[in-house]
């Protein structure tokens, strides 16, 4: 399976409109080589350089329909997402849905890891979940996976 975007190429900058620094708005995402049993996917973005004990989430959405094989730009804001969306690392105002790169100035290049997961299962999980109880609902259930990695930096 190949994860792809028309927004950024693998190890390239995110662009600011799709940063907290820019209009937040979710990137472009494409995906194909999907494997034929396919049930579901899962997306989960996460930042590793994040100076937290463990990676920052920006995004956990499940449930999107094995038939997609896209999420346009700015899916996240406008009500056009094909699956549920569960809780990202924020704690205060939205915990739910994308949030952008943003991280501290200063600290470097951060890496944004864009994971797809291709199950072949149903999950059932309620909405609202976050990205752990996500990974330990698809255990046994991954067929497939795809990364795209994209950096951003505040200076």
């Amino acid at each position: 399976m190949k994860l792809t975007s028309t927004a950024f190429s693998p190890g390239s900058p995110i662009p600011v409109t799709y940063t907290g620094d820019g209009e937040d708005r979710s990137p472009p995402l494409a995906w194909d080589d999907v494997p034929p049993a396919t049930s579901e996917f899962v997306l989960i973005c996460d930042d590793p350089d994040a100076p937290t004990p463990s990676p920052w989430v920006h995004w956990v959405l499940y449930r999107i329909p094995a038939s997609a094989r896209e999420l346009p730009a700015g899916a996240a804001d406008a009500g056009k997402l094909p699956g549920v969306e569960g809780k990202n690392s924020w704690r205060t105002g939205q915990t739910l849905g994308y949030r952008g790169p943003a991280p501290p100035p200063g600290h470097g290049v951060h890496h944004y890891h864009f994971r797809l997961y291709a199950l072949g299962a149903f999950l059932t999980l309620p909405p609202r979940m976050d990205k752990e109880a996500v990974l330990a609902a698809c255990r046994g259930h991954i067929l497939a996976e795809a990364e795209l990695v994209g950096t951003y930096e505040r200076l």
